[in-house]
């Protein structure tokens, strides 16, 4: 089979190493891929949004399946466009469509979702700048910490938590008056939700679904949880509170319910769903949805995985899934992310990065690029060190000893990665 993955970061690094290692595998394209994807496929220069350009490449290379990474191009309705061109509608896209990918582009429409679904989520209300009198009102009536969400994509930055009653107003108006521009025209208030959070993904071909390995990701960039939340620093899988009682309960309560809340709605979804969740005493909530698998958490996740990954996606488009079987590894897994000076602020490019030879580890790459020969860093968040073992201090020893063989000007890790587990 002819796959193509769609994204650049280590979630899509991960996912192509995984495919790679399926024998119904013939060629494997990524687009734009990194410096690391060219190991185990061939990285194509077309923008993942550039939906005609990929069609193109896709008739001209007999691609039968493209596997979405990110969520920018799901939100902007490339299942729709190959689906409804008679050129492409025979290739498989794996994801959800336009209006399933609203879930996660949309923090009001999932929020009105769960609502009407009775999915466990926090009390909210959206409000708009025409409105923001009442949102005001709404803040004063609300305890502390205020829990503000852009509405759109606000690449991971449209979240913020603060416990000052000031800052709040402030925030909200900077987000109505359009700080991440039509992302924050809107804005959803939230009861903030005291708990242990956890990350459960899901694969789903739209009536049957199978529940991958769950995560827990650090999204603060330093060490204790402390600064400003990044795209994630950090995964664990599994996570020890996520036993099998809870599972039951997020199986009951969330994940067949938002499956047949997505049916009832005539919503096409085939794809990955992932579930951000928190444990609030002994029940779950969700605080988000997002459409396709997380970063780092993909990391952390697919080497658990030991059944074929292309088997079970093929199976998707024909509704197909319930005839696979999905083999987890009882294993621990766990990731850290080699980051740039100055993430999630400014950070300067074009670093040399020398990569010593690692052991007992995988290294996927996110941030990088080859130039000249010589592999540099061309983002925020550069490399993962992954690793796998029989426990948390096993795996995090490893993965700490194999970070101290990776060098690049500026390079900055938390040290603190899966010590509170």
């Amino acid at each position: 089979m002819n796959v193509l993955i769609i994204g650049s970061g280590g979630r899509e690094h991960a996912l192509a190493w995984k495919l790679s290692q399926s024998s119904s595998l013939k060629n494997l394209y990524i687009t734009p891929g990194n410096g690391g994807t060219r190991s185990v496929g061939k990285n194509l220069d077309i923008s993942p949004t550039d939906f005609e350009a990929i069609k193109s490449f896709s008739l001209q290379n007999n691609i039968e399946l493209i596997v979405v990474g990110p969520e920018q191009p799901l939100v902007e309705g490339i299942v729709d466009f190959f689906r409804e061109d008679p050129e492409v509608n025979h290739i498989r896209v794996i994801g959800p469509s336009k209006q399933g990918a609203l879930l996660e582009g949309s923090k009001d429409f999932a929020n009105q979702f769960m609502k009407t679904y009775n999915i466990p989520t926090a009390d909210f209300q959206t409000f708009t700048l025409e409105t923001l009198d009442e949102a005001f009102s709404y803040l004063e009536r609300t305890k502390p910490p205020y829990v503000l969400k852009s509405d759109g994509l606000a690449g991971g930055k449209g979240v913020i938590i603060t416990k000052n009653i000031d800052e709040a107003k402030q925030q909200l108006k900077d987000l109505l008056e359009g700080k991440f521009g039509e992302a924050s025209k809107k804005v959803v208030i939230e009861q903030f939700l005291d708990g242990k959070e956890l990350s459960v993904f899901v694969l789903t071909d739209g009536k049957n679904y199978k529940i991958l390995p769950n995560a827990k990701d650090y999204k603060r960039i330093g060490e204790n949880d402390t600064g400003p939340n990044t795209g994630g620093m950090g995964a664990v899988s599994p996570v020890p509170y996520g036993d099998d009682t809870l599972m039951k309960k997020i199986e009951e309560k969330i994940i067949q319910p938002t499956i047949n809340g997505l049916a009832e709605e005539n919503i096409d979804y085939k794809g990955f769903l992932y579930f951000g969740l928190t444990k609030v005493g002994e029940e779950p909530y969700v605080i988000e949805y997002n459409v396709r698998m997380g970063d780092p958490e993909t990391q952390a996740v697919i080497p658990r995985i030991k059944s074929d990954l292309l088997s079970l996606l093929a199976s998707i488009p024909e509704e197909q899934l319930d005839t696979e079987t999905i083999e987890i590894d009882t294993s621990v897994a766990g990731c850290i992310v080699l980051a740039s000076e100055g993430y999630p602020g400014k950070y300067e490019k074009g670093k040399t990065i020398q990569i010593g030879p690692v052991e007992h580890a995988e290294v996927f790459h996110a941030g990088t690029k080859s130039e000249n020969e010589s592999l540099i860093t061309s983002g925020g968040r550069v490399l993962s060190v992954v690793s796998k073992g029989n426990t948390y201090e096993e795996v995090f020893r490893a993965i700490y000893k194999n970070a101290e063989k990776i060098n690049f000007e500026g390079m900055y890790y938390r040290k603190d990665i899966g010590l509170d587990l």
